[in-house]
């Protein structure tokens, strides 16, 4: 079957079979609002198992979905919960259009620039790791990064939202994507598109949005012992995830749509809201 058959195929379900089908990878809540508090406590969760260990324990992490990172520190500050454990690798960042650079974190759009407002802003600083403990890629460790990482112990979990050509980090559609590794690249017009229009006060400057990124690899991310994915419509006035969503836990694995090549992971998970699990009007 092509992939435009499968699509239609798979937008055809109704939402209970869409679940049944996905095999218990598929999770869904009736409000965004518990999305984000179950990534949040699911997070939170695997670092109070690493706090009660005797090792760091490294996450691969976005800067988006972002709220839960409000609801993680709530949570960390609560309970008195110290990351001193914990290892953050952040999957990847925006690069300067013309120079191998990352872009200011002054940028409204650098990653680097809104984790601290987002998280380590309101963590007490008593409870945060040290600061060695918190890994952007840069042109500078790019190479080096696939080595951190395995002699880290590798990725306990893979945290992250999926994009709407199924980008996981900025992997990218492309051939042999499933084995990539840490680079610069040029983003995806797809991705340009609909990050312009949704990022708030951007206002679909296409001419200025970033053209490239750097980014962990998919062979980083699918390593992790563990996928925490997730997507979702923010409003019910644009509707861009519903199709996503369904390929994610139902496609065919393939370089058109990178998350698919997660699906045979022995644990995913990909996280919604009825909402955005609920079919498109129109099968087209």
């Amino acid at each position: 079957m092509n992939r435009k058959d499968e699509v239609r195929e798979i937008l055809a379900l109704d939402t209970d079979e869409l679940v049944r089908r996905a095999n218990g990878q598929l999770v869904l809540f009736p409000t965004l609002d518990e999305v984000y508090d179950y990534l949040a406590e699911e997070m939170v969760k695997e670092f109070e198992k690493a706090a009660a260990g005797d090792r760091i324990v490294s996450f691969i992490m976005p800067v988006g979905p972002t709220q839960p990172y409000r609801l993680m520190a709530e949570k960390i500050n609560y309970r008195q919960l110290s990351l001193r454990n914990v290892r953050f690798f952040f999957m990847d960042e925006y690069v300067d259009d013309e120079r191998d650079e990352l872009i200011p974190e002054t940028h409204p759009l650098s990653f680097r620039g809104q984790i601290g407002p987002l998280f380590f802003d309101r963590v007490r600083p008593d409870l945060l790791m040290p600061k060695d403990q918190i890994v952007f890629p840069t042109p500078e460790n790019i190479a080096d990064l696939p080595r951190m990482i395995e002699k880290a112990g590798g990725i306990e979990v893979c945290y992250g939202g999926i994009g709407i050509h199924g980008h996981v980090a900025f992997n990218e559609p492309a051939p042999g994507v499933a084995e990539s590794d840490p680079r610069i690249l040029e983003i995806n017009e797809f991705t340009r598109t609909i990050d312009s229009t949704r990022h708030c006060g951007v206002g679909g400057n296409l001419e200025n949005f970033p053209r490239r990124a750097i980014t962990l690899g998919m062979r980083q991310c699918l390593g992790a012992r563990k996928l925490l994915f997730m997507t979702r419509n923010e409003t019910s006035a644009f509707l861009w995830a519903n199709t996503i969503l369904r390929i994610s836990a139902l496609g065919a694995p393939g370089d058109d749509y990178p998350v698919t090549h997660a699906r045979h992971h022995a644990s995913l998970r990909i996280v919604s809201d009825y909402g955005t699990a609920r079919k498109p009007r129109f099968n087209i």
